[in-house]
């Protein structure tokens, strides 16, 4: 099993200031893990499918959903789909199975109406917000019941198709950089990058 607390720590360096949301994610990530039965991803094991977008809070709930899971941009098996939810789809690519993880309405709806939140929206920093008003709030999201914050899915059958990345590249016949070659486009019968080639097409 998976413990979210195993994690925190090194969560809060990776994120960059305590707050509620990067909590929300270790738990939910880990959740996810533990109903699919899956260890932390070393390379593409799992890949995580996100439907945050770049708001307050989801940026943050993505940060632990990463640290936990180990489904990182790096190494390219989180996708975000930007519909602007707190939920997320966790697949585990070698049995072909998800399952969809999300913030229950009620409890994401009082969340952003506590006093940490409030701060925020006056434009206080995360990390300038007092202990007093941050402290609680992380304590009681990873100490508190699953089932009172986090809908999880039934496992269910997904299917996935890996793609083989490529180690090959040559340079660009324009502006001379180093380019994988799957990412290189034709133009006037060169080789050229994809910068490049929007230049020319201009």
């Amino acid at each position: 099993m998976i413990n979210a607390k195993d994690y925190f720590e090194v969560g809060i360096k990776f994120h960059g200031h305590k707050c509620p949301a990067m909590p929300l994610g270790l738990r939910a990530g880990a959740a996810a893990m533990n109903s699919l039965g899956v260890e932390r991803s070393q390379d593409k094991e799992l890949v995580m499918v996100v439907e945050t977008g770049n708001d307050h809070a989801a940026g943050c709930f993505v940060d632990g959903l990463m640290t936990v899971t180990g489904c990182t941009y790096g190494k390219s098996n989180i996708k975000k789909t930007y519909v602007g939810k707190m939920a997320f789809t966790l697949i585990d690519t070698k049995l072909q199975k998800a399952v969809r993880v999300q913030l229950k309405a009620e409890f994401f709806g009082k969340m952003l109406q506590s006093p940490f939140v409030l701060q925020r929206k006056q434009g206080v920093l995360p990390q300038d917000i007092i202990a007093n008003i941050t402290d609680p709030l992380v304590d009681g999201v990873m100490n508190r019941a699953e089932e009172e914050f986090l809908a999880i899915s039934p496992v269910f059958d997904y299917h996935f198709e890996k793609t083989k990345g490529t180690f090959d590249t040559d340079l660009c016949a324009v502006c001379g950089e180093r380019v994988f070659v799957h990412k290189l486009q034709t133009v006037n019968s060169e080789k050229v990058c994809i910068p490049c080639a929007e230049k020319a097409n201009k």
